[in-house]
């Protein structure tokens, strides 16, 4: 078994510690956030760091990476209070994936790939079409990890839509009837497959 010490991981080089770190915790949630500027320009963006914060109320939350660069996504959910996020399903991942890219604020991640935009009445923030899980959340407050700079941003559901197959009669959702994919790593996409569900743990009498 290999094994790496803090001055060694240190010492690596950025783009295999990038890699290490990233993908040594395992696989992550893949979603798009979907979000507008003030002005109308749409913005679409992969993010592997959505986290269950609570279901009572229903929060959810995210890391953003340090502000040294514009932080588009985080800018429009700022100034408009509203964000969507979007399961991505398996022949959505190089779409997907190319969200990363640093495009302008001007410039709608839309309009560079093959996803299209979907817009409800009464929510100021883009789904994306065909996504077979959206969510529609309010921006509610954010919490700067000053260990590293990074910020949580804190998220309410406020909307869910589900497609009805992945949906069970307990509430439960099974991502894997609709290829709904994970990350491991920055760049590695893949498909959970369920083995088993088991009931709620209680102490053995």
């Amino acid at each position: 078994m290999r094994h790496f010490e803090l001055k060694e991981l240190e010492g690596l080089s950025k783009i295999y510690r990038l890699n290490l770190i990233n993908s040594v915790t395992g696989y992550k949630s893949a979603h798009l956030i979907g979000s507008i500027s003030p002005s109308g320009d749409e913005n679409l963006a992969v993010f592997s760091s959505i986290i269950h914060l609570g279901s009572n109320p229903a929060l959810i939350g995210f890391i953003l990476r340090p502000k040294t660069v514009p932080r588009n996504s985080h800018a429009n959910m700022k100034s408009t209070g509203v964000f969507t996020l979007n399961a991505i399903s398996s022949n959505q991942i190089e779409d997907a994936h190319h969200t990363s890219a640093k495009y302008p604020d001007n410039i709608s991640e839309f309009d560079q790939t093959n996803l299209e935009p979907e817009i409800k009445e009464g929510w100021n923030a883009p789904y994306v079409k065909g996504a077979q899980i959206q969510i529609g959340c309010s921006y509610v407050n954010e919490y700067l990890i000053k260990e590293n700079d990074t910020v949580l941003v804190v998220g309410k559901i406020e909307h869910l839509f589900i497609e009805e197959k992945l949906l069970g009669k307990d509430g439960w959702i099974q991502l894997d009837k609709g290829d709904i994919v994970s990350i491991n790593g920055l760049d590695g996409y893949a498909i959970p497959t369920l083995i088993k569900r088991f009931e709620y743990a209680r102490p053995k009498k």
